[in-house]
């Protein structure tokens, strides 16, 4: 009975997570990467420059019939709901009842990390899911379940490895908390070598994508460290992972951790979580990239509660009201719900009130806006094609006909694409990333519209014969890199584009 209770938790769940993103996810507008992801995954491949293929495939699929926010929101939401599901299907394999699943989803969709990988497309939306389910059947197998769970896991793992390589941590992690103890012989199969074979199998055509290519991905990751990324000491990442996870609802997530310690038949997960953060400090990763190892342990919490309450159980209301309250406070920025001027006055409040700077949860330099920087990379995109397309409109033919439209970044150069069809705009060039092995598309580089660049009078002076600057393009609430940049007419190139090409690749 209590089986099918919970069977049925877990479902509402499911899809009250999936109607609350549905509903919230499409406002402001397109994020600068999705706009990048459509672009990509209309491009076929096997691997990108910055990412495996899944995610942008996906964007790009839910755009085949037209330019849709909610279909392309609906993703992340369909994610955010399998997560909740297989959170609740962890309390019941755990021995947590109702009251346990409705805790461990209220802390869910409290932790502002976690909601906001539902609310954007992006390469953590599929981990939301998958490395739960992961380590769902990895404690079965461990609770005595049939061995061939780990062609389960193995599939889990390997689908999340083709949208994002930081699971190979997770799955080390895992892996070495069951070396760490007794369960240690549940390695010792041959479904778990035939679990490693799947994922392997699943993850080779990106694997050998990238080795054609000469990795790009490691070279990205190396200049990224090189100044772009904000390194965090190892105090200041713990105490990301309490901002991230809702400081006020983190409670949940800590006790869980705990508890499973003293679980002699789940402490493996215990130790897997220790030793992912403690890969993460050492590899100087971002505070986010860990993150979906979390609805683990908040089952784990739902659990710990729900058996310390057993003899107060008028608590339990008031404690699911408690973390729902935290959620609430810190929703606005995890879901996109107010209004541009009623978000900034509502960040304004929070961070005077929790005296929490906005550098702290700094993850790149040279980032900064008046709105949370998710939501300003929403903003812009759709005037900057409009603006280039007046320009473009307003060549002479002969010069239209030639003209290449070259941007600084990904971000402009997808919006291009992906707006500027209803403008009749040629594909943008860029030398960021996967839209530098895209090439010259066949352009001179004689006339060229530069978005936010200067002609090449720093990098390359002389290289035009003629640029003037045509406007600035300042629109509002956008992210600082966006904020005034110039928009040049450039002609006469003295060397050609496609000589220049090596010289412009910029992956970051």
């Amino acid at each position: 009975m209590n089986v099918v209770r919970l069977d049925r938790t877990a479902t509402i769940a499911a899809l009250a997570t999936f109607v609350l993103h549905l509903v919230a996810n499409p406002h402001y507008g397109f994020f600068r990467d999705e706009l990048y992801f459509i672009i990509c995954g209309f491009h076929p491949a096997w691997g990108y420059v910055d990412q495996p293929p899944l995610v942008p495939l996906l964007a790009a699929g839910s755009q085949l019939f037209g330019h849709s926010l909610v279909l392309l929101r609906a993703l992340p939401a369909a994610f955010a709901a399998g997560g909740v599901y297989v959170t609740c299907r962890l309390v019941a394999e755990l021995g947590g009842r109702t009251f346990a699943a409705v805790l461990a989803t209220v802390a869910f969709l409290a932790a502002g990390v976690l909601e906001n990988f539902g609310t954007k497309v992006g390469p953590d939306m599929v981990g939301l899911w998958l490395w739960p389910l992961a380590a769902l059947y990895v404690l079965r197998i461990v609770k005595g379940a049939d061995p061939r769970w780990w062609l389960g896991a193995g599939a889990c793992l390997g689908v999340v490895l083709e949208s994002k390589y930081s699971v190979i941590f997770f799955a080390l992690a895992v892996v070495a908390g069951l070396l760490l103890t007794p369960q240690r012989r549940v390695l010792f199969s041959r479904w778990f070598l035939g679990g490693v074979a799947v994922a392997i199998a699943i993850a080779l055509p990106n694997f050998l994508w990238q080795a054609l290519h000469g990795f790009p991905m490691w070279e990205l990751l190396r200049n990224g460290q090189k100044g772009k990324n904000v390194v965090a000491p190892p105090a200041l990442f713990l105490f990301q992972q309490l901002l991230l996870t809702n400081l006020f609802a983190a409670p949940i997530w800590i006790v869980g951790l705990f508890w499973l310690f003293f679980n002699k038949t789940a402490r493996f997960l215990c130790y897997a979580y220790v030793l992912l953060i403690a890969m993460m400090i050492a590899l100087h990763a971002k505070h986010y990239y860990p993150a979906d190892v979390y609805p683990i342990l908040m089952a784990a919490g739902g659990v710990a509660f729900e058996r310390a309450t057993r003899r107060a159980i008028v608590l339990r209301p008031l404690l699911i009201a408690a973390v729902a309250a935290a959620g609430l406070f810190f929703l606005p920025f995890s879901l996109p719900v107010l209004s541009e001027p009623a978000m900034l006055d509502y960040s304004g409040f929070v961070s005077r009130t929790l005296h929490i700077a906005k550098s702290t949860m700094a993850t790149e330099r040279s980032r900064t806006s008046a709105l949370p920087e998710d939501w300003a990379d929403m903003h812009g995109w759709p005037e900057l094609a409009a603006t280039v397309a007046r320009i473009y409109d307003g060549l002479p033919p002969a010069q239209r006909s030639q003209a290449a439209i070259v941007t600084s970044n990904y971000g402009e150069a997808g919006a291009i694409d992906f707006f500027g069809g209803r403008y009749g705009l040629p594909p943008a060039l860029s030398g960021h990333n996967n839209y530098w092995l895209w090439g010259t598309r066949g352009y001179s580089g004689n006339v060229v519209i530069d978005v936010n660049g200067d002609c090449g009078r720093t990098d390359f002076p002389g290289l035009f014969r003629s640029a003037r600057l045509v406007t600035r393009f300042n629109p509002p609430w956008v992210i600082s890199y966006e904020q005034d940049i110039p928009i040049s007419l450039c002609a006469g190139i003295t060397e050609p584009l496609n000589v220049l090409w090596p010289k412009l690749r910029h992956y970051i």
